[in-house]
């Protein structure tokens, strides 16, 4: 029903007066280039039909996808002209309302050529014109405009400008590449398994087909791209009415290039199955791992070790310890499968989100910020909480509920392992994807579980005394410094104004939980009833805090801000780059940022080597860059890549950085 509705409205729009454009300015400026404005008689000459959409609009690739229409080309040629197939540059995705569209956000270029025809004079003129027919939308309006677009031509020499020829090649490295072998498809049960020939060797980024026309394969499908060998299988949902020809369209490969393919029927060998597993149990591992390593974590060690001493002071039997570890397991577990469930979710809706894309809300921030001030505040003795508590004392509520939030507050943070565990789930299948996301929970309750069923652990622990007391007291500094850092947070995203507002509810919050703690001293009843009403306000008051307004992104002193476009001129120059993507929200990335990346070691060693740093702040989720991070298998930040002059392909760095690996990469 959404496709029928979408291309109702695309057609009604198209029966309209022209008139009824006729006063809006063009979302979708384009201009006619010529490599040489003197070409040879009887030789070709390029063309380039320059596109740059406005922001907020996109343009389409040849196959539009579900909705839209491909651009249409009416040329009017000197006599004898001929132009050639126009070519496309990789087109990325775009899913609205659960349909798939194939789109340009960013500037590209459609390549043709013209055939001069042979036996004209020198200093003929040659006039081109084409008129041109296209759809150009946004993610809630779609607009059909047209331009004319012309220029003249001389014949001449041929000769061709070095800075046209290096913007052409620019612009053909754009363009999909012929693979040079066929591929072979099969379709099966529903499901269609394209078989690409393809070194082992060969590089491949988030593999993606686009078909050349409808009626391939269900657009809006998740697709599985899967190494065999030299072979990549790319595996999908067939359209309703299954392909029996040979096929035809774009193999995507990563960082904005393609092969383009022509498929003949045949058989797939579904051995890919194989491999689609030991990918998925090799990203489980990691996330097991990058799970284990968050709980030396600020904001998570105070919790794990308030609860690891409860079995100490407890007594646990050996019944209750396992009933405990178990509940603190499923705590942590489920929250981790909720927010992976939750960003699947939201990438099907198109959205081009990352891990912790909750902390991209400042009212999220701002509840956060209550919450790890009111476990500080705990910590430090100011009150007591109720049974069950969620640390420090037994039961398996409490467990489940500190295992709950000791998942929530770790999301800020990323380890070594995460990043590709997590960017390797947002490729796999649901389940197996969900499966990778409860291994990071699982790495996160690791410790506590084995204390729970080993027994020999538990009995290394130290004996119960006062010193637990002191330690609960100096363990709410870390949290005391999480609160800090996430109110540095609210004030980058929300500005001043949010910030005040987050700090003077974390003191209405304080206020209450003190006079609570006054009462419990006291031994009074009811001695919650003052907090409630507090906390309740605390709640009402960081809820109403909204983002500031978007203004410039500046980039940090140690380099520029990053662009796409930038980095693709910094390539074509042959200089080295680094570009690392942040966010605010984001520990690890600052830890790496004042430790690392802007020490004058790292400044002196770059700037000695000539290296251009390029900074992509992610804070708000840009989604530009959500989509470069996720082409590098990358499920968020911190990312950070070093391109060697001449190289193909950037080399991926660690997610934890040292000043010796930056320098060893710049040659220092």
């Amino acid at each position: 029903m959404n496709r029928v509705l979408v291309r109702m409205m695309t057609v009604l729009m198209l029966l309209m007066p022209t008139g009824v454009w006729a006063q809006t300015d063009k979302h979708l400026p384009m201009r006619l280039v010529a490599e040489s404005k003197a070409p040879a008689a009887g030789s070709r000459v390029a063309l380039a039909i320059v596109a740059t959409p406005a922001k907020g609009w996109h343009g389409y690739w040849q196959n539009p996808g579900d909705a839209g229409f491909a651009t249409q080309f009416a040329w009017t040629l000197p006599g004898g002209g001929k132009v050639g197939t126009v070519a496309y540059p990789v087109p990325g995705r775009l899913t609205v309302a659960g349909l798939m569209n194939y789109v340009y956000e960013r500037p590209f270029a459609m390549l043709t050529t013209l055939d001069v025809p042979a036996g004209l004079a020198a200093a003929t003129t040659l006039p081109l014109r084409v008129k041109l027919d296209y759809l150009v939308c946004t993610l809630s309006l779609c607009v059909p405009e047209q331009q004319e677009l012309a220029t003249v031509l001389t014949v001449g020499d041929g000769a061709i400008e070095p800075a046209a020829r290096t913007q052409f090649d620019t612009w053909r490295r754009a363009l999909p590449r012929p693979l040079g072998s066929a591929a072979t498809y099969q379709v099966e049960a529903g499901r269609l398994r394209l078989s690409v020939p393809l070194p082992a060797s060969a590089s491949v980024e988030q593999a993606y087909f686009y078909p050349a026309a409808n009626g391939i394969v269900d657009m809006a499908a998740p697709q599985v791209a899967t190494r065999d060998g030299d072979r990549l299988v790319i595996e999908t949902k067939v359209a309703a009415k299954a392909p029996v020809a040979t096929i035809a369209g774009v193999l995507a490969t990563g960082g904005g290039q393609g092969l383009l393919l022509t498929a003949k029927p045949g058989v797939v060998g579904a051995a890919m199955v194989e491999s689609l597993w030991t990918t998925a149990a090799l990203a489980f591992a990691g996330a097991v791992l990058g799970g284990l390593i968050l709980n030396v974590m600020p904001c998570v060690f105070p919790i794990l070790s308030l609860k690891a001493l409860s079995l100490a002071k407890g007594g646990a039997s050996e019944r209750q310890a396992r009933g405990e570890a178990l509940a603190y397991t499923a705590g942590v577990v489920l929250v981790c499968l909720a927010l992976g469930a939750g960003l699947l979710a939201l990438r099907a809706a198109g959205a081009r989100v990352g891990w912790a894309f909750q902390l991209q809300d400042p009212r999220v921030i701002g509840v956060l910020l209550l919450l790890v001030m009111g476990i500080a505040l705990n910590l430090a003795g100011l009150f007591e909480l109720p049974t069950p508590r969620f640390a420090g004392e037994s039961g398996a509520a409490g467990a489940f509920v500190t295992g709950a939030l000791a998942a929530f507050v770790a999301t800020p943070c990323t380890g070594p392992f995460m990043g590709a565990a997590l960017g390797a789930a947002l490729v796999l299948p649901t389940i197996a994807a969900l499966l990778v996301f409860a291994g990071l929970g699982l790495g996160i309750a690791l410790p506590f579980l084995l204390l729970g069923f080993v027994p020999a652990l538990r009995r290394r622990l130290p004996k119960p005394g006062m010193w637990m007391e002191r330690l609960r007291r100096v363990l709410s500094i870390p949290m005391f410094l999480t609160a800090l850092a996430l109110a540095w947070i609210l004030g980058r995203q929300a500005g001043v104004d949010g910030m005040t507002i987050g700090l003077a509810a974390t003191l209405l919050a304080a206020v209450g939980l003190w006079w609570t703690g006054r009462r419990q001293h006291a031994g009074r009843e009811r001695a919650w009833w003052p907090a409630w009403p507090a906390l309740a306000l605390a709640i009402m008051a960081v809820v109403l805090v909204r983002p500031a307004p978007v203004q410039a992104v500046t980039a940090a002193d140690t380099g520029e801000r990053f662009s796409e476009a930038r980095l693709a001129t910094l390539r074509a120059q042959n200089k080295p780059v680094f570009a690392y993507f942040t966010a605010d929200w984001c520990l690890t990335c600052k830890v790496n940022e004042k430790t690392a990346i802007e020490t004058d070691t790292v400044r002196d060693a770059f700037r000695k080597r000539g290296v251009t740093v390029l900074v992509g702040d992610w804070t708000d989720g840009d989604p530009s860059l959500g989509r470069f991070i996720e082409a590098h298998n990358r499920a968020g930040v911190p990312l950070y890549l070093w391109y060697a002059p001449g190289a193909a392909e950037p080399t991926v760095m660690p997610q934890v950085l040292t000043t010796g690996i930056l320098t060893g990469m710049a040659g220092g």
